[in-house]
């Protein structure tokens, strides 16, 4: 399913987007296709796919230790890109991949995005290109048909997410707090002034992440006017506790899964009838 399509059926249901975030073969490939698959099942209307590198720099602790473990584990790019092709038998949700630049740039860009591609991606996040160096990746993406997605920062400048959103296609992702990803207890009002100071600028759909943990910080940020939230690294630290047996973590991620997805569906509908008050008002 392609992304828009994806946003337009959410959109219809009256529900606010949820995309988790793995990186995959940690601890080992099999669990990663169980805990994708559980994902789905149980509430994740987008995967988020990642590739493990050796420098993830704008990741924390939790997913620096699962690049650590899958790379020692011999996990390749070619083997993520049939993992996608393994997830794509039986998956029809939308597949976003990240991965630092190193990784598409060894193999040729555009050798890279038309493999993920065929192998049954939509879109791909690559944090460690700014707007400026991203040409390559746009040029090859429009080509193939990857959507390349841009992140906005609580310190990006108005002008600045203008280019931005004017360049970006598939979503927005909009990073809740400076410095890396990792499960936070509380959710900043910057974040919810974040969302709010993107959507002047686009009506391209925005995915909150970074620090997303409950289900009531993603009923607040899709209340705010998000299209939905990423989860990744809460994730990470449910089954992280059992590295021995992660399939026996599975229930707590199905859990979990349930509860942020109701989340989005509760952030958007308190965000529908803010508006028809208003709308009454007026």
């Amino acid at each position: 399913m392609e992304i828009k399509e994806k946003f337009r059926e959410l959109s219809e249901e009256k529900e606010g987007a949820y995309m988790a975030h793995i990186y995959y073969g940690d601890p080992n490939e099999e669990f990663s296709l169980s805990q994708i698959e559980t994902l789905v099942k149980h509430g994740a209307d987008f995967i988020e796919f990642g590739i493990p590198f050796s420098d993830p720099t704008a990741d924390g602790a939790i997913f620096q230790a699962a690049c650590e473990r899958a790379l020692r584990n011999g996990i390749t790019p070619p083997k993520c890109i049939q993992g996608i092709k393994k997830l794509r038998e039986n998956l029809d949700v939308p597949i976003i991949v990240t991965t630092y630049y190193n990784i598409p740039y060894i193999a040729g860009v555009k050798a890279f995005l038309s493999g993920i591609k065929e192998a049954g991606a939509q879109g791909i996040i690559v944090p460690d290109v700014s707007l400026e160096e991203a040409n390559p990746l746009l040029d090859a993406g429009r080509e193939v048909g990857i959507h390349v997605i841009f992140q906005v920062t609580p310190l990006t400048t108005e002008a600045r997410i203008r280019r931005i959103a004017a360049a970006a296609s598939g979503f927005l992702y909009v990073v809740n707090v400076e410095g890396v990803t990792g499960a936070r207890e509380s959710l900043a009002d910057s974040t919810l002034k974040l969302v709010n100071r993107v959507r002047k600028h686009s009506d391209i759909p925005i995915m909150a992440g970074f620090g997303i943990s409950k289900k009531e910080h993603a009923a607040a940020v899709v209340s705010a006017g998000a299209d939905g939230v990423i989860t990744g690294s809460a994730l990470g630290e449910i089954y992280q506790k059992n590295l021995e047996n992660p399939e026996e973590t599975l229930p707590k991620i199905a859990r979990f899964a349930r509860q942020i997805k109701q989340g989005c569906i509760e952030g958007y509908i308190r965000r529908l009838n803010a508006q028809n008050i208003s709308y009454e008002e007026v």
